[in-house]
């Protein structure tokens, strides 16, 4: 029987990586496809080893809203219903299970979260959520970390409705602000915890966004974009402190966005399905298990 392929397409936007590209090499690692999107001046780096994953931006250096807002178009263009973007230092997808976190391929998680998201009628965005978030534990069920979180922000790669019709906007915390118009609209957001991502942590990665965020880091920086979300979203989105830096907090911890979820009709509940998932013995280079 052949492996259940992604039925939506995958674009990475990418600047300044392209001597380490890690979400492309775990995709390409698990036989998914996918295509980088790239600014024309930084084709000839990209293209030494992925000439056949290319999509070229029209401009340069129009950040990465633009460039998501552009692959919302090319997903429209071609017919899609919805599509993916991931941040393309996504290095490793995990299965959670029974509080554990095992590598698992990234083509599965990324099917099993398209046919949970498609039994309903009302899911805009979706994402998986970061490792660093759900830390594995031992002797606690898996009911320590739900499945999922129902109306909550996505961030870092996302699935989304092409037929919605909000935009990126604003250079710092887009994610925040998309998801706040997904779900200020009736719609749902989901973030999976059944399925991790692993990534560097913040400023630990070179290139990308980081190329011209960083400076924005310093100073008054963090101040200044958490009072910019909570402008937009006055009421919404307030500025406290967290880890001893400022940083914004969506009010009530996202708990005032209530929408249900909504089945399509003629959905019936489906058996458990692990997607031919088994459990193998796996160690780090170092030869401690895997956490």
């Amino acid at each position: 029987m052949p492996k259940r392929m992604p039925r939506y397409p995958i674009y990475i936007p990418s600047k300044g990586r392209s001597d380490r590209p890690l979400t492309a090499r775990m995709f390409a690692e698990d036989g998914v496809p996918f295509r980088f999107v790239v600014e024309p001046n930084e084709v000839p780096a990209y293209e030494h080893e992925w000439r056949d994953h290319i999509l070229v931006l029209p401009e340069n250096n129009k950040g990465l809203v633009y460039s998501r807002n552009w692959i919302k178009e090319h997903a429209i263009s071609e017919g899609h219903e919805r599509h993916w973007q991931f941040d393309d230092d996504v290095w490793r997808m995990r299965r959670l299970h029974k509080g554990r976190r095992y590598p698992c391929s990234s083509r599965i998680a990324v099917v099993a979260a398209e046919d949970f998201v498609d039994r309903y009628e009302n899911v805009g965005l979706c994402s998986f959520n970061s490792s660093f978030f759900a830390p594995a534990t031992q002797g606690i069920s898996l009911q320590k970390w739900p499945p999922f979180y129902l109306n909550s922000r996505c961030y870092t790669n996302f699935l989304m409705m092409n037929s919605l019709p909000y935009k990126w906007r604003y250079r710092y915390n887009e994610d925040t602000d998309m998801t706040l118009q997904v779900l200020a609209g009736g719609w749902c957001t989901i973030l999976f915890n059944v399925f991790l991502m692993d990534t560097p942590e913040t400023m630990e990665a070179h290139g990308g966004q980081m190329m011209s965020a960083t400076g924005s880091y310093q100073g008054d920086g963090r101040l200044k974009m958490a009072r910019e979300l909570e402008r937009v979203w006055p009421g919404v989105v307030e500025t406290k402190r967290k880890f001893n830096r400022p940083q914004h907090r969506v009010k009530h911890d996202w708990k005032k966005f209530d929408t249900p979820l909504v089945r399509k009709k003629g959905v019936e509940d489906e058996p458990p399905n692990e997607y031919g998932m088994t459990l193998v013995p796996y160690r780090t280079k170092k030869g401690a298990p895997n956490a």
